[in-house]
């Protein structure tokens, strides 16, 4: 019996630290662009929820995801690497695609995954939405999302397990259309089929009750949110799907309208709380730039698929609680000047959540915790940002686009593989990437290409992984 009280009074204290652990919550939104948000100046469309969650937070202006295309830059949020490292350089489809290209089935197990940290120190961890790393088309063996280090998962056509299939309504009286991508041949998890315009709303909820079950339980939690939406096809409630490619960009703001109220829930939930306000981080970003056509990414140069600005450049908003009253942030407003990525969401957040990281594991990304915290002035990076065109995505013949960049301070550089046509451009005050100051500078356009040099060298196995697969990669590298 003496036992007993010592061990309940350790159990009970386990549980109250587990409630007081920061909770973290990260919305992917698919294929935005980095205007389309109205707390981000889209003046067509309101957002007046994720506004809200930035008018009471922060507004990062010059954050980067790792890649201009979906799997490639969630493979760099879950490992807080360069995705190269896992030979995930562009999006994950069928296998006979996939080879062709050069790109891995899915996310080698082997990776750092860092939501396992947080299962591993006593989280609940969920995936709801969007996966893409692993188990799409005809890629059936892939691991499930639970492998990672997710508790509980729900996802779409581009991930194993449970599954919500859109039904694409034809507003005819024709039976709706099944999307799936082979997906409902797949096995491994339970299907359910529901509307596409409901998709978003569906992992919303389920994403809320297993917040709720994990206050139940007294455990902090981790959770991926990561839509599907805005991603094209585009099949807003009211039918304006059909009609003509010219109301495409109509057809996107609808779209976006919806998943903002879908998302409402969620953060109404979470804002009043009185247990979770002030002890809740949501992070909001797009995984890319937008489609061409779609979203918009003024007034950047560039889109999804290119590395220009407009195809890396994300709009990133972090909320977390009342703002010098108790809550996670320590200011709100906005930051232009703190230059990070999506790969430094691994160090930062494991570092806000007081959870050590092995020495086994080696993260490409930064800590930015002070930053995602509202800590004021800019935080210098230690090395620059890099990033690799997707070998899909040449661009048009009598103007390719680059494959490789750099950002270092007010510097982005680009440069094809060959060495040629280098562009050094200052997007701090030219943020349209138009004056071409490569010329100007060749100190600095050398200084930038022997840092891609020696970058690219870390990633030999995946160039000649991706030239056996067909592709012709490098060419002269630099």
């Amino acid at each position: 019996m003496k036992y007993l009280l010592p061990l309940f009074v350790l159990l009970l204290g386990t549980a109250v630290f587990a409630a007081e652990r920061p909770n973290i919550i990260i919305v992917l939104i698919d294929d935005m662009g980095w205007a389309d948000l109205s707390c981000f100046g889209n003046n067509t469309v309101k957002t007046p929820n994720i506004d809200q969650l930035a008018h009471r937070g922060l507004r990062f202006t010059s954050f980067y995801v790792s890649a201009p295309i979906c799997s490639p830059s969630r493979c760099g949020i879950i490992t807080g690497q360069y995705p190269q490292r896992w030979n995930i350089t562009s999006y994950l489809d069928n296998r006979q695609k996939n080879t062709e290209r050069g790109v891995a089935q899915w996310l080698d197990l082997k990776a750092p995954a860092f939501p396992r940290l947080f299962h591993d120190a006593g989280y609940a961890t969920g995936h709801f939405g969007k996966w893409h790393l692993g188990g799409q088309r005809d890629v059936g063996e892939a691991p499930l999302i639970t492998q990672y280090g997710f508790g509980k998962s729900l996802t779409n056509f581009e991930g194993l397990g449970d599954r919500v299939l859109p039904l694409l309504q034809t507003f005819d009286g024709k039976e709706p259309r099944k999307y799936a991508l082979g997906s409902d041949n797949l096995g491994h998890g339970t299907i359910r089929w529901a509307d596409r315009h409901t998709v978003t709303g569906i992992y919303t909820e389920a994403a809320l009750d297993f917040i709720k079950n994990a206050e139940q339980n007294r455990k902090a939690f981790f959770v991926n949110l990561w839509l599907d939406d805005v991603h094209s096809p585009f099949h807003p409630s009211n039918g304006k799907h059909t009609g003509t490619p010219a109301n495409k960009k109509e057809r996107y703001h609808q779209v976006l309208v919806e998943t903002d109220k879908q998302l409402s829930p969620l953060f109404n939930y979470i804002q009043q709380s009185e247990t979770l306000r002030n002890n809740t981080l949501i992070l909001l970003l797009s995984d890319n730039g937008p489609e061409p056509g779609a979203g918009s990414a003024e007034p950047f140069r560039g889109f999804k698929g290119n590395l220009y600005e407009g195809g890396v450049r994300s709009p990133l908003i972090v909320w977390g609680g009342n703002v010098g009253n108790g809550g996670l942030l320590k200011s709100a407003g906005t930051n232009d000047t703190a230059i990070f990525t999506s790969i430094d969401f691994a160090p930062s957040l494991l570092k806000i959540a007081g959870i050590p990281v092995p020495d086994n594991i080696k993260f490409d990304g930064e800590d930015f915790s002070e930053v995602l915290l509202g800590a004021k002035g800019r935080q210098p990076r230690h090395k620059p940002v890099f990033w690799q065109r997707p070998p899909d995505r040449p661009g048009p013949k009598n103007e390719p686009f680059p494959d490789l960049a750099l950002r270092w301070n007010e510097w982005k550089f680009l440069i094809h593989f060959d060495g040629s046509l280098p562009q050094l451009y200052d997007v701090v005050n030219d943020p349209k990437e138009s004056d071409n100051l490569a010329e100007k500078q060749p100190q600095l356009v050398e200084q930038f290409r022997e840092q891609l040099r020696q970058w690219r060298a870390l990633f030999a196995d995946t160039v000649q992984n991706a030239e056996s697969g067909g592709l012709s990669f490098t060419g002269v590298v630099l």
